[in-house]
């Protein structure tokens, strides 16, 4: 189908926004273009939030913690989510996903820890994977402190973030860390691979629908140190020798994102692998949509799959 009108209009209003990395002079100032953007009001109120720094592998991490506006049953711990912001690696933060964490708590009834893990491209991968994975083992090992059931552990991300959380599930596994319940993966960067415009949907969604191919590559160049490194499992998922083993999924794509066949091929690859998987294209969407429910229908068609998949999981599992 053709691209959504509404959705439309808001391509036209991001574009005078929000940074066209591939145009701009370097990162530092694609983020001072990003941070000038004008914000959203806050519309989902929690029961609290709190600022802190954990240790990471190179550096204190800051994490943000959101609470739900309604807390756990008495005498139970909450399902837990740790999620990585998009921004290719390169850009945003715990400022610009704050509204997305915020309606992710309440709508799971989860304790969310959103991490600010290193940019590139002064951090280099895997610098990020490297911090994702050591909040999570954090939030594992102190989730009696954080009220959170350690059975009930996810991992969430969009884009980029996507990307992380993928790579933390496979880490996760790989490494016996901690044993995650669920991954919400929103439109993933999956493959960084030589053969990743191999793909229809980069070629047919190449430009006009917000994310272009220019800058997809671009983001690509500040993160991967070197072209070889697109070819590691924890840069491109989906060249795991093996996805069996790996924690229920939900993966989101969008119609008219150019990311879209890789979220979906790992999906699809996954199941093979025997894993749980929920797919859904939201038709008519671009890439970045999954967090403007203010203004599109399809956003708030996605958020309830993604919302219901994971609580759902998640409540299985309760003690």
């Amino acid at each position: 189908m053709p691209i959504d009108p509404d959705a439309a209009a808001v391509i036209k209003l991001l574009e005078q926004y929000f940074p066209a990395v591939d145009e701009v002079d370097s990162a530092t100032e694609s983020r001072e273009i990003q941070r000038n953007m004008p914000r959203p009001p806050v519309v989902d109120e929690v029961a609290s939030v709190e600022d802190r720094t954990i240790p990471g592998p190179a550096d204190e991490i800051p994490v943000r913690i959101y609470r739900p506006a309604t807390p756990a049953t008495a005498g139970t711990d909450a399902p837990g989510v740790v999620f990585f912001h998009g921004g290719g690696w390169t850009i945003c933060d715990l400022d610009t996903h704050d509204g997305a964490c915020r309606r992710l708590a309440n709508s799971v009834g989860a304790v969310v820890v959103s991490v600010d893990y290193r940019l590139a491209p002064e951090h280099k991968y895997p610098a990020a994977a490297d911090d994702a994975y050591a909040a999570t083992a954090w939030v594992a090992d102190h989730a009696s402190e954080l009220g959170v059931d350690p059975a009930r552990l996810a991992v969430a991300g969009d884009s980029a973030g996507g990307n992380l959380a993928a790579v933390v599930a496979l880490m996760a596994r790989d490494q016996d860390g901690p044993a995650l319940a669920f991954q919400l993966l929103v439109y993933p960067v999956i493959d960084s691979s030589a053969a990743r415009n191999d793909r229809p949907s980069r070629s047919e969604n190449a430009v006009g629908y917000f994310l272009t191919l220019s800058q997809m590559e671009w983001y690509r160049a500040q993160y991967l140190p070197e072209e070889a490194a697109g070819e590691d499992p924890r840069a491109s998922p989906h060249l795991a020798e093996s996805l069996v083993g790996l924690p229920p999924a939900c993966i989101v794509t969008a119609e008219m994102d150019l990311l879209r066949d890789e979220g979906e091929h790992y999906g699809r690859a996954m199941e093979a692998a025997g894993v749980d998987v929920t797919i859904s294209r939201t038709p008519g969407m671009f890439h970045g949509f999954f967090n403007m429910d203010a203004m599109l229908e399809g956003a708030k068609n996605a958020q309830r799959v993604a919302f219901d998949a994971m609580r759902a999981t998640l409540d299985d599992r309760e003690r």
